[in-house]
């Protein structure tokens, strides 16, 4: 069966703008990692229940790949798809570090609703399988777009593709389980300074390689202070030269050409 990789990403900045109901607004450029990616596939099964083959810690139904099923199944009510994942199990080769702030999660499941398109021929747009994505995970657009480089806002709905050259990162993952959502209380009660608009701006049209020169990593990413604030543990990992991604636990840093 053919095989499809889900490819990690890296947040080069990631800044808060505002607040909308519990979530927060941001705007930060995702970029992808081209050499850290999930091998997804389908694989033929005994049983009639939906099956996921891999390394995972959480409960079928708490997997994204789960939970993409389950939103692409209301938005198509297709029995194709019933008949698939009945006849066959989603196949992950777990590469991208869970708890991690690479986005793992949110990759493999807008790679297995890309594939389901693909497969079952549905027909769905790119933009249409973002709304979907979207009720996965705030990250899940950008990785249904497959855009190397790009300028996420709002909750993660709005994706705006960065055109620039792919940066080759140097990725470390420390074993310290991070709660996003731990992270992004912690801002609001501690560190809470949103971004102007004029900031904003400035930021989006600015290259990835010049931002992670002339920007810190607590600069760059408003959730470093709040992760360390709360895994104190993290500042024995943090290497210097190396910036956060996301909430966390990974680092980053261009590679050494």
């Amino acid at each position: 069966m053919k095989v499809y990789k889900a490819y990690a990403k890296v947040n080069i900045f990631l800044k808060i703008t505002g607040k909308r109901g519990a979530y927060h607004e941001i705007v930060s450029r995702f970029m992808k990692v081209e050499n850290l990616y999930d091998e997804l596939s389908f694989t033929p099964k005994e049983f009639e229940y939906f099956e996921i083959v891999g390394n995972f810690s959480c409960t079928t139904k708490q997997n994204t790949i789960y939970k993409a099923y389950e939103a692409l199944l209301e938005y198509t009510k297709s029995e194709s798809l019933k008949k698939l994942m009945v006849k066959y199990a989603i196949n992950v080769k777990k590469n991208i570090p869970a708890f991690a702030g690479l986005g793992g999660g949110s990759s493999d499941a807008a790679t297995y609703l890309k594939m389901c398109n693909s497969v079952l021929h549905l027909g769905l747009s790119l933009n249409e399988l973002a709304t979907i994505g979207l009720k996965v995970g705030a990250d899940v657009p950008f990785f249904i777009y497959g855009y190397k480089s790009a300028n996420v806002s709002g909750i993660g709905e709005v994706v705006e593709e960065f055109s620039e050259p792919l940066l080759e990162f140097d990725v470390y993952t420390p074993k310290v389980e991070i709660s996003t959502p731990k992270v992004y209380a912690s801002y609001r009660d501690s560190f809470y300074n949103p971004l102007d608009d004029a900031k904003i701006q400035e930021l989006k049209v600015t290259s990835s390689l010049q931002i992670l020169n002339t920007l810190t990593p607590k600069e760059a990413n408003d959730l470093f202070s709040p992760a360390l604030k709360e895994y104190k543990q993290l500042q024995n990992h943090h290497r210097d030269g190396y910036f956060f991604s996301g909430s966390g636990s990974s680092f980053f840093k261009v590679k050494e050409s």
